[in-house]
């Protein structure tokens, strides 16, 4: 069973393939991200910390402690094209947390792009 994630206004921004998928893909079927540790947080193919699923939102930890790196798992089959999930209500702010950078939703992106510019560094 897809899920289908959204940013805190309710617009469908990335998916996984099932609930336990280990690679976190975007709305095209891009591969964008995976979760390495066994929890709710992403990172981008090269490591960067990418965001945390909080029910059904993909949301960005403003403060993200520390982990090891991860590794690279190996590019995912391509999933397919799924079907637009349409959107969902807005979530309201949640503390600590917000909307992950457009940046790190890119397939593209790695940190040689600059993860400073993230911050406006």
């Amino acid at each position: 069973m897809t899920v289908y994630l959204y940013d805190s206004a309710g617009t469908w921004i990335a998916f996984r393939t099932d609930l336990d998928g280990r690679y976190l893909f975007d709305t095209h079927g891009e591969w964008i991200g995976w979760f390495p540790f066994g929890d709710d947080d992403a990172v981008t193919k090269d490591g960067t910390y990418l965001g945390t699923i909080v029910e059904n939102r993909l949301l960005w930890r403003i403060e993200q402690p520390y982990r090891t790196d991860p590794g690279y798992p190996g590019a995912p089959a391509f999933p397919g094209h799924t079907s637009y999930p349409g959107g969902v209500g807005y979530f309201g702010a949640v503390p600590g947390f917000q909307d992950v950078p457009t940046e790190l939703l890119d397939p593209e992106y790695t940190t040689h792009t600059g993860f400073g510019s993230l911050f406006g560094t």
